[in-house]
């Protein structure tokens, strides 16, 4: 009796969760796109010096949290100093040369003004000369005065205009060494641009040889140490800035089909198979991986072989998750995106989702 009981029941029960399994796959399943080729990551800044020099202080252990600003280096700074001096020196120099230039440009001007003094004086002489000479003239014609009277105010008349036009050429003269002291003061405001320019570079590589953290984080992989000679670039250490951490799921391209931006995600981290983070898509990579890679595939060779192409997916992390303290970037992780929920707005207002059409072909 049980066993024509059960063979009844059997049937039965296989095709009812035949039937709940494909309606739920119908309904759920298919949408749900996953991939283990996941990983944990952050914008991770590499520490490394602008100048060159020896580690004088190292100020910050592996694994220390710091803040933004605290100081992790000291590079020695003397030879640094020594220069920002010589260029303040140089500095110095420089304004004391344009103060110079400009009590010579003052100096000059009074020559300018004395020069013009003797030419209005010389120009004075030249009237008196010839009005002399005119009236001269017509003494001589009703014989009052001598020849030789007349003869003295002729040659005091061109005497005169020389006068004139020597008093004309040194007041020229004293303009144009005017222009070259301009010109010469401008050369020395450049060059004291220039020194200036050069005692802020050296005020800046003084400001080097302090090496601070850019962001709050935590210190990992610390290589630097005292006494290492350093040039620019470098690497110190890497500062991690935990806990601002984010997901990198390699999705196969033929399970982008409906995924956008704005929808959810489950986020399993392997090292807390216990507890399920959730996600939401950020964003997608502008090229599959292989175009990001160092030889790119060249497919008009003719040895041509198709293989379904990867493209990265970030995955935005919930900040105040229960994990979000004990994330570390490099952990394996496993991704799944509900791809039914719809995605994020555009600027036009229009909704870029995945669920447009429920009964859409399902991704392979």
């Amino acid at each position: 009796m049980r066993k024509k009981l059960l063979l009844v029941l059997l049937p039965v029960v296989l095709i009812t969760a035949g039937v709940c399994g494909g309606w739920y796959w119908w309904r759920v399943w298919r949408f749900q796109q996953s991939t283990d080729d996941a990983y944990v990551a952050s914008d991770v800044s590499l520490i490394a010096p602008t100048i060159e020099g020896t580690i004088k202080e190292v100020r910050v252990q592996e694994n220390e949290q710091v803040k933004a600003g605290q100081i992790l280096f000291l590079i020695d700074d003397d030879d640094f100093v020594a220069r920002f001096n010589q260029a303040e020196a140089a500095v110095a120099n420089e304004e004391a040369t344009l103060v110079t230039y400009d009590t010579r440009r003052f100096l000059q001007i009074a020559m300018i003004n004395q020069a013009a003094a003797a030419m209005h004086a010389a120009e004075a002489e030249v009237n008196r000369a010839n009005l002399d000479q005119k009236r001269y003239e017509s003494l001589i014609t009703s014989e009052v005065a001598t020849r030789q009277r007349y003869e003295t105010a002729v040659t005091d008349a061109t005497k005169a205009a020389a006068g004139l036009m020597r008093a004309q050429a040194s007041l020229q003269a004293e303009k144009e060494q005017l222009a070259v002291i301009d010109a010469q003061k401008h050369e020395e405001e450049a060059k004291l641009a220039q020194a200036r320019a050069t005692l802020k570079l050296a005020k800046n590589q003084i400001d080097d040889t302090i090496i601070r953290a850019p962001v709050d984080g935590v210190v990992g992989n610390r290589a630097g140490q005292i006494g290492q000679y350093v040039r620019p670039g470098t690497q110190l250490c890497s500062l991690v800035p935990l806990p601002f951490v984010y997901v990198t799921a390699n999705f196969k391209e033929t399970q982008l089909t409906l995924m956008r931006p704005g929808q959810p995600a489950e986020i399993a981290v392997d090292a807390y198979p216990d507890q399920v983070i959730q996600g939401r898509v950020e964003s997608f990579a502008p090229a599959s991986g292989a175009q990001f890679s160092l030889l790119p595939p060249d497919n008009a060779t003719g040895n041509f072989t198709k293989i379904v192409q990867r493209v990265a997916v970030r995955i935005a992390v919930p900040q105040g998750g229960p994990l979000a303290a004990l994330l570390r970037p490099g952990l394996s992780v496993e991704v799944t995106v509900d791809t039914r929920a719809p995605g994020t707005a555009t600027a036009d207002g229009a909704i870029v989702g995945a669920a447009e059409s429920k009964t859409a072909p399902t991704p392979r």
